[in-house]
């Protein structure tokens, strides 16, 4: 599972996205063609200045009957629009049989004195074509019949005709995988042959031009040229976009009066008779071939065409490629609310681009794939990201539910570097440990269970002032136990907090005897010690097994300080440090100079007192006189006081001074050295 949800997935899935764009199933050129409809939807429309359609339609037939129409019929259509100014006539109807009425003769004389376009169809069955065929000029380092679109044969027009025609077109559509029309060759191969579209051989015959220009690069068609006009960018199948901006000047043919000067306009001619033409699906709406026509030459004259380039697909490819990884860093590497930005503001760049470069240069960008390549990995990235900081969240509450209060285990799942990364903090670190578990233990006999279930008890009973004063418990080592204060969460008064917790703790422990005194067992006790200084904190540990822990020189002293609570007969004994923090919000009395293990220096230990401070301050002041007794070496003198003090504090420091007087008996036993400066060295841990 973790696995699955690893970045790896993410990495694998922008690859299969990759190979989804290189291999370019239909559905995804469908949803890119879709796009690009919309472009066109959008375009701005304008008014044809160059380009007049001339329809036969219902009012036509009703005029000169039912299609097919006599060759004569068809001549004195070219005649009417001659006279009323027509340029360059093509014609989208063919002729590809003998007329019954014999005016085959009569159309070809008008067609050669009036310039007249006539169409083929390329088509798997047909005859080869024996008119006018214009060479083409090939620039570049292939051959353009290998790249342009193929056909057996092509269906023609009677031999009259085609012979007596200015010149002849290619009607070919290419509807793609939807059936929509929205490219259209510029030119076909038949046999080796090249055959220039419909549009393109009117532009032709209109400059008088003998051949086409075709340029080719190493990965197919770049461009189709008819001088003077403008290079025509297509596909490398010699393809090119039908831009449907265009509002054309039309009419129905009934008669010549009916129609307007047409002023040397190109003049396209086509059926539109319901039931006899079949209209064409397109990005605009269904529209009859002479419309498709008309919208290509247009765009031919204005230099208006819409540019894709061979490369297109690679620039997308690279897109969507760099917008994923982007989207993936910033989902994994920024809060959320920074990915989201990231994804759409990538999003939203694509979208402006793909507007941007077809309003200002006609450049067709596929937006479709880069952006929901990049929304795809968005969500799975989220996801994953969504999941595995769910689990850690997991992993963290069930880690430190029983060590932290739910504040600071809130703090960790909203900040999870807190343990992974580490930190050097000033720390208070509290030690303590069970003072007398054998009588204990013994009372419960063979009852493990039982003795178990107590002994829970007692560490839910000192954890919880830890957990209340949001602390950290480190761990639990047997009876004992280990906390701190200042980490991970902020404790700026971290000394007084752990000294409190400490009280508390011991409270908590005299309740817990009450407890246990009633079921009939003995009484336990409770040694703590308290140091304040530097630690290093985090997880720590092997790759398979780690904890949350904590390390450095304060924390060996705040254990060695516990372990003397023992020998001092006190239950609570801190370190200087934290009696400097904290010598206003206690009753302190100081219990010795202590050269601990480890150190060249000694250092001050004392106890703090839950008693009025009122109470005892001439016991403190005779406290004090007592240590400087010792320090002088005027060892009877402090024998004396501590007599008189053990009766003192409410007897709970009673043990301390037996010590004293034990040691004191013993330094007069004692040759001591001049350099001799009080400080007892301890020769435990």
């Amino acid at each position: 599972m973790k696995w699955l949800l690893s970045g790896w997935t993410v990495a694998i899935s922008i690859l299969l996205l990759t190979t989804l764009r290189v291999a370019d199933p239909t559905p995804l050129q469908s949803l890119r063609s879709q796009t690009f409809d919309a472009l066109q939807q959008l375009d701005v429309k304008k008014e044809s200045n160059e380009v007049v359609i001339i329809n036969i339609g219902e009012k036509s037939l009703q005029q000169w009957g039912q299609w097919a129409w006599p060759r004569q019929n068809i001549a004195q259509l070219i005649s009417d629009l001659r006279s009323k100014n027509a340029g360059i006539i093509g014609l989208t109807i063919m002729f590809p049989e003998t007329d019954r009425f014999g005016g085959d003769a009569v159309l070809s004389s008008w067609m050669s004195e009036n310039g007249v376009v006539l169409s083929q169809t390329p088509s798997g069955r047909g005859i080869k074509s024996t008119g006018p065929h214009i060479g083409t000029a090939t620039i570049g380092p292939v051959s353009a019949t290998d790249y342009l679109l193929t056909w057996p044969n092509l269906v023609t027009n009677i031999d009259i005709l085609e012979k007596s025609a200015a010149g002849i077109g290619v009607v070919a559509s290419e509807p793609q995988a939807d059936n929509q029309t929205r490219t259209y060759p510029l030119a076909v191969a038949v046999e080796g042959n090249i055959y220039p579209s419909f549009a393109i051989e009117m532009l032709r015959v209109y400059t008088g031009k003998p051949s086409y220009i075709l340029k080719t690069s190493e990965i197919g068609i770049k461009e189709f040229a008819v001088p003077p006009f403008d290079p025509i960018v297509t596909s490398g199948r010699g393809s090119a976009y039908i831009r449907f901006n265009n509002i054309f000047e039309e009419h129905e043919y009934v008669q010549a009066s009916e129609l307007p000067d047409l002023g040397g306009k190109f003049v396209i001619v086509g059926v539109s008779a319901e039931g006899v033409a079949n209209p064409v699906p397109t990005p605009v709406g269904n529209i009859y071939p002479q419309y498709i026509q008309a919208h290509m030459l247009q765009n031919f004259i204005d230099g208006s065409n819409i540019t894709r380039s061979e490369l297109s697909a690679v620039y997308e490819l690279l897109c969507a490629l760099l917008s994923m990884i982007l989207v993936a860093l910033a989902i994994y590497k920024l809060p959320i609310w920074a990915g989201l930005f990231t994804t759409v503001s990538i999003v939203g760049a694509i979208a402006y681009s793909t507007v941007h470069f077809y309003t200002a240069n006609l450049y067709l960008f596929d937006a479709t794939f880069p952006a929901i390549a990049t929304f795809l990995i968005f969500t799975q990235a989220s996801f994953n990201n969504f999941w595995v900081q769910f689990k850690l969240r997991q992993e963290i509450q069930k880690q430190f539910a029983g060590y932290a209060s739910p504040t600071v285990v809130r703090m960790l799942q909203d900040n999870p570097d807190l343990i992974k990364q580490g930190m050097k903090k000033e720390v208070s670190i509290c030690f303590s440990d069970l003072r007398g578990f054998t009588p204990l233990g013994e009372s419960f006999g063979d009852d493990v269970q039982g003795l178990t279930k107590m002994m829970n008890e007692y560490m839910d009973a000192i954890t919880q002032p830890i957990l209340d004063a949001d602390g950290m418990v480190i761990k639990y080592i047997g009876d004992a136990s280990m906390h701190i204060h200042n980490a991970p969460m902020d404790d700026p008064d971290h000394p007084k907090s752990a000294v409190q917790t400490g009280l508390l703790m011991l409270r908590a422990v005299e309740k817990f005897n009450d407890k246990i005194v009633k079921e009939g067992r003995p009484p336990v006790g409770m040694g703590a010690g308290i140091n304040t200084g530097l630690g290093y904190i985090g997880e720590m540990g092997s790759t398979a097994r780690h904890s949350y822990d904590i390390l450095g020189d304060a924390v060996s002293t705040a254990a060695r300080i516990e372990s003397k609570c023992k020998e001092y007969g006190c239950l609570l004994l801190v370190g200087g440090d934290t009696y400097k923090h904290t010598k206003s919000d206690f009753f302190y009395l100081k219990v010795d100079d202590l050269q601990v293990k480890g150190k060249s220096v000694g250092i001050e230990i004392y106890t703090v007192l839950d008693i009025k401070r009122t109470k005892y301050v001439k016991g403190k002041q005779l406290h004090a006189q007592m240590h400087k007794h010792y320090r002088n070496q005027d060892f009877n003198k402090a024998i004396k006081l501590c007599n008189q003090l053990s009766k003192t504090f409410d007897g709970k420091m009673k043990d301390y001074y037996a010590m004293w007087i034990e040691r004191c008996e013993f330094q007069l036993t004692q040759d001591l050295p001049k350099d001799w400066n009080g400080i007892f060295i301890a020769t435990g841990k």
